[in-house]
């Protein structure tokens, strides 16, 4: 055992898995006694699967959702790096024969204007038809109260769509997408609106990337298609950047780039800079290969900035069940830029997030 790790004591408990009638929620909770512990290190992954992780921290809780493909759900923990024994709970199934019944993509959860909403992508069996859809709950807690499908969130152009992230920016909100220029496959572009309300697009779309860098445009022998897909918003300072997944993510060399903000106006191309070289890429030598759909989150007690990402841990996984969720910490530049590091290997030791120990103490003492 590594030092300055204690060995706990856990007292496993039943796990407990309810179903409710007409496919609206099923729960599957890990029912486990706190535990007695002074663990002050976690190593990736965090858990076996789990592509385009996203967590939301709110009332100290993590609220964490990845793809499942056919269902929604939400996770719920203090620590992150423990996902994988978390409570959780299937939220919505989807009801068969519908515009949106099927490859449920890139679950996202936050809390805007004072109720939660989970976006996703959906389509029915065809590709050329995933939008962008969305769920409401006004419980103060996610996994408690009625989910009610708002419906689809688009632009009047309604085009393919997918990735959304809504950010609220000087009293403003906006949605960041990939989406398709016109109706036929081939290049994937990330588009900005401004928004009414968390499920109104208000006005046109503005395409502010295209995949026109060498690094961005990797497809090997999958698919012939050019890739800016999952974008999310970073603040820092007086700085606010867009990272995205470029090249496709069934290439070892999906990785992450960079846009900032140059000017007053983020619905003006123009005003969006990207560097001219990937922000995160694969490791070979620490065994992580396309890491990619990627969001951010800060420490409990909020002085550290960390990445969560998806990665595979061989050459040529692609787009598959082999994607594990990681998370580590990121630094910031002089020049006001993020630093992601490179991808650390798996079961390379990290210390927690600041402040995770004394959050769990917390609850352990309550």
């Amino acid at each position: 055992m590594s030092k300055g790790i204690v060995t706990k004591i856990v007292l496993l408990g039943a796990l407990a898995v309810v179903s409710c009638k007409d496919g609206k929620s099923d729960v599957a909770v890990h029912e486990n006694t706190p535990e007695v512990s002074e663990k002050t290190t976690f190593t990736n992954p965090m858990k076996s699967s789990g592509a385009d992780p996203y967590s939301w921290y709110k009332d100290g809780y993590y609220y964490y959702t990845n793809t499942l493909g056919n269902k929604l759900a939400i996770w719920k923990t203090k620590d992150l790096s423990e996902i994988g024994n978390a409570e959780m709970k299937v939220i919505w199934t989807p009801p068969e024969n519908t515009m949106y019944s099927r490859n449920i993509w890139a679950p996202q959860i936050q809390f805007l204007d004072g109720k939660w909403y989970m976006y996703f992508a959906a389509d029915d069996g065809d590709n050329q038809n995933h939008r962008m859809y969305v769920l409401e709950n006004s419980s103060e807690d996610p996994m408690t109260g009625e989910w009610e499908f708002k419906g689809k969130v688009a632009a009047p152009s309604d085009k393919w769509a997918i990735d959304a992230d809504i950010y609220e920016f000087q009293d403003q909100l906006y949605m960041i997408w990939s989406g398709w220029e016109g109706d036929e496959n081939g290049r994937q572009d990330i588009f900005i609106a401004k928004m009414l309300n968390p499920y109104t697009i208000e006005g046109k779309r503005t395409k502010i990337s295209s995949p026109t860098f060498d690094w961005e445009r990797n497809y090997g022998s999958g698919p012939e298609v050019l890739v800016n897909e999952g974008p999310q918003f970073l603040e820092h300072g007086d700085n606010l950047f867009i990272v995205f997944s470029a090249s496709g993510c069934w290439t070892d060399n999906y990785s992450l780039g960079l846009l900032k903000l140059t000017g007053d106006d983020l619905l003006d191309a123009e005003n969006w800079e990207k560097d001219p070289e990937p922000y995160f890429s694969q490791s070979p030598e620490n065994g992580v290969y396309g890491p990619g759909h990627n969001s951010f989150f800060k420490s409990p007690d909020g002085t550290e900035d960390w990445i969560l990402y998806h990665a595979n841990p061989n050459s040529g996984d692609g787009c598959g069940g082999n994607r594990s969720p990681r998370m580590q910490k990121i630094t910031w530049n002089a020049d006001g830029t993020p630093d992601f590091g490179t991808p650390v290997a798996p079961g390379t030791e990290l210390e927690l997030p600041s402040g995770t120990s004394e959050l769990k103490n917390t609850e352990n003492e309550n």
